[in-house]
């Protein structure tokens, strides 16, 4: 369709030519106007019939059917047509009327039109004038009864449409909740393995300088700092745990994220005396995995500064054909460990880095040694997306 053909197009009525008020009166208005053009010469009584089915159309949206039957005298003796044309309509139009009504109420038209008053002037004989005033007939009460019918569709449609359309407006909004939900227990578990990590570092290096300084000012600061710490992460592991009631969901990343490359460095900066073996191999991990494995690793450092301060620990990081093994281990404590004001813990980590691990279809597990040290393992595949 060019553009020119669209722009001829009619468009829309104006609200002030489809207002309510106007679509009840005009067709009153045209059903009187109907009216006094074949009353003219009329006796009265044939009059005040013709003006009862004019006014009664004023009820046609609350009773149709009884309007239909108040306009059938006035359409006997007048030749009126507007009046049970409309009434017709409202009846098909009705959605609380079955099409057997509308039939009824179309036929008892119909009927009345072709047995019109006086009934001498029209004999029952099958010639061809009353077959064509049948079909006449027969076509004045079918036509508006089509016309209602088609909007009575129209309407339902319109609803089920509107129905339709708040239905998808209402998944849409489940749809959002989900994927906050999502984002909440993400944001819970990327700030657990960051914030936490960075926290309990600033403690134990407060902790290990509050020990060490012959300074009493600076032993005093070191404290204050170290109280500090603990204090943020109590209070980090209530927003945790307030963050992680929503819900959890499948892990979405964050850029940027850490990968296998940045191992070195977070171990060299844990501040423990770390022993490593990182040979993930030639094989081109995804992204996932590699995060994963890092998470791993920085929980169980975070964990082995909290319950074991000074205790040896070993990271081996593996690439064994199709599976990535990552393994930390730490000693027992030694007895001399500074066991004032220990970090608190929401026990979100480690149940963390196993849901993370189960998306990836892999394993992970964590438990005491024999030594009373403790391990934590994870075999993550190459295949995760």
């Amino acid at each position: 369709m060019t553009a020119a053909r669209a722009a001829k197009l009619p468009g829309p009525l104006p609200p002030r030519l489809t207002a309510p008020w106007l679509m009840l009166l005009l067709p009153m208005l045209l059903a009187a106007l109907d009216a006094a053009l074949v009353s003219k010469g009329a006796a009265w009584w044939e009059v005040a019939l013709s003006a009862l089915a004019t006014v009664v159309l004023l009820l046609r949206r609350r009773m149709p059917v009884l309007v239909l039957l108040l306009t059938l005298p006035g359409t006997f003796v007048n030749y009126i047509w507007i009046a049970p044309m409309t009434a017709v309509y409202s009846v098909a139009a009705d959605p609380r009327h079955r099409l057997r009504t509308t039939t009824a109420c179309a036929s008892a038209f119909a009927l009345t039109e072709f047995f019109h008053w006086p009934l001498s002037d029209h004999p029952l004989a099958l010639d061809r004038d009353n077959a064509l005033y049948a079909i006449q007939c027969l076509m004045l009460a079918a036509g508006p009864a089509a016309l209602g019918l088609l909007a009575r569709t129209r309407q339902e449609l319109a609803d089920r449409l509107e129905e339709l359309t708040r239905g998808q407006e209402r998944e849409s909004r489940l749809l959002a909740d989900r994927v906050l939900a999502t984002e909440r227990a993400r944001l819970a578990r990327e700030m657990h393995d960051v914030v936490s990590h960075q926290v309990s570092l600033i403690s134990i290096q407060a902790g290990g300088l509050q020990v060490s300084t012959v300074d009493p000012a600076a032993k005093d600061t070191a404290g204050t700092i170290r109280e500090l710490a603990v204090r943020t992460l109590e209070e980090l592991r209530q927003m945790v745990g307030v963050l992680r009631a929503a819900g959890v969901g499948p892990a979405t990343p964050l850029a940027p994220q850490p990968r296998l490359g940045d191992l070195p460095g977070l171990i060299d900066g844990s501040g423990l005396p770390v022993t490593s073996e990182l040979h993930p191999g030639l094989r081109r991990w995804p992204e996932a995995v590699e995060r994963a494995a890092y998470r791993t690793v920085q929980e169980a450092l975070t964990n082995a500064r909290k319950h074991a301060p000074g205790a040896p620990v070993s990271v081996r990081v593996l690439g064994r054909g199709a599976r990535l093994l990552v393994e930390v281990r730490n000693g027992p404590p030694p007895l001399h460990a500074d066991r004032d004001a220990p970090l608190p813990g929401g026990g979100h980590g480690l149940v963390g880095l196993r849901e993370r691990a189960q998306l990836l279809g892999g394993t992970l597990t964590a438990a005491a040694t024999a030594e009373g040290g403790f391990a934590v393992r994870a075999e993550l595949p190459a295949t995760a997306e």
